[in-house]
């Protein structure tokens, strides 16, 4: 979904929402303050990252959000990702994506909800339950960098790796890629070197662009390495997943779809290699002393990370196992910022590769689909 202003980040977070989102994000720790026990109405979504059908609700769904944002402390507009939290799911009884609910705001009794999935359908569904009406649409800011003659010149061949999708507006493949175009860049907005961007082939100030580097058909896609300006054309699917597998590819990132990031993301295979001698009977004192020798003059910021975690594990036999819990608990509470979900999740990767984990079969099924 569209990243919006961070500036009701607090009282949202209070909620578990995401401060990117309208839509309140729910989890088993808030779901009956939020739902069930606040007296106040509730259109909650059941959703799955990796579903079709829910990617497509997604930006109505947002909208939808947005334009009743003016009434929420008279209903909510929330959703759960019934994949993560499958306690919630299994509770009200879900068994397809997306699945919406009605609630009351007094019962655990639930109406299901079976009318349209457009804008029009929804709010009217919510008008109808609360006497509400939607306020006018609101635009919601683009993640997607729509790049002119001037500013390519300055993006492409800096430090960011560039996907670039030449478009038309009258390209009926474009409006199709639009929506997938959209949400990946959102997958990649806390990337601060990944840039997803548009350039517009018949719009009068990015017309030169799409000549100068042959375009005739639409969309065209190509992707520009960072420091270079030679590009690689884009010849694979076009779906999210697509995309996804092969920026992570080029540009060394591990995103997955929604944005997370996946279970390699902030290790570092030279020290993975060191760690994993730990399951052949090493000591950890002799690789704290490998690890330190080792993570000297990496870039990477979580080199001393792996350094810290074989002092704590030398000197506490407890602190692996102590700590990873301690961040999972953080992570599930919900109501953080992207960055600090992205520390987080790299800590707990890094912790993971200490006890010998394999990422497990959930993520291998998501990076795959």
């Amino acid at each position: 979904m569209a990243r919006l202003s961070y500036l009701l980040l607090t009282a949202l977070a209070a909620l578990g929402a995401n401060a990117a989102s309208s839509v309140l994000d729910l989890i088993p720790d808030n779901f009956d303050k939020v739902v069930l026990e606040s007296n106040k109405p509730a259109l909650v979504e059941f959703f799955a990252p990796w579903c079709g059908h829910c990617k497509k609700l997604a930006p109505i769904y947002e909208e939808l959000a947005q334009n009743f944002d003016f009434a929420k402390d008279k209903v909510s507009i929330a959703k759960v990702d019934a994949d993560a939290e499958k306690t919630l799911g299994k509770r009200f009884g879900v068994q397809g994506f997306p699945t919406l609910k009605w609630f009351d705001g007094k019962s655990d009794k639930p109406e299901d909800y079976s009318g349209g999935r457009d804008l029009e359908s929804l709010s009217g569904f919510i008008t109808e339950k609360t006497g509400i009406k939607m306020k006018g649409k609101k635009a919601i800011p683009s993640a997607v960098e729509m790049l002119t003659d001037s500013s390519f010149k300055t993006e492409i061949g800096g430090d960011k790796d560039v996907l670039v999708a030449f478009t038309a507006p009258w390209c009926g493949h474009c409006k199709s890629l639009a929506p997938i175009w959209e949400t990946l860049a959102q997958d990649y907005a806390a990337e601060p070197n990944v840039l997803i961007a548009k350039v517009d082939a018949e719009a009068e100030n990015a017309k030169a662009t799409a000549q100068s580097q042959g375009v005739s058909s639409y969309p065209t896609i190509k992707y520009f390495p960072k420091g270079s300006t030679t590009p690689t054309a884009y010849e694979g699917g076009r779906t999210e997943q697509d995309f996804l597998s092969f920026m992570n590819e080029k540009a060394g990132t591990h995103r997955m779809i929604g944005g997370k990031l996946d279970a390699l993301g902030g290790t570092i295979p030279s020290l993975d290699a060191i760690v994993g001698k730990l399951t052949g009977g090493e000591s950890i004192d002799s690789l704290s002393k490998e690890l330190t020798a080792a993570a000297k003059g990496l870039k990477d910021k979580y080199a001393e990370y792996y350094v810290k975690v074989a002092g704590k594990m030398a000197a506490n036999k407890e602190y692996l196992e102590k700590e990873l819990a301690r961040l999972e608990g953080i992570i599930k509470k919900g109501g953080l910022a992207p960055k600090k979900i992205d520390d987080l999740t790299a800590r707990s990767n890094i912790l993971r590769k200490f006890k010998g984990e394999e990422p497990s079969t959930r993520e291998k099924i998501k990076e795959e689909l």
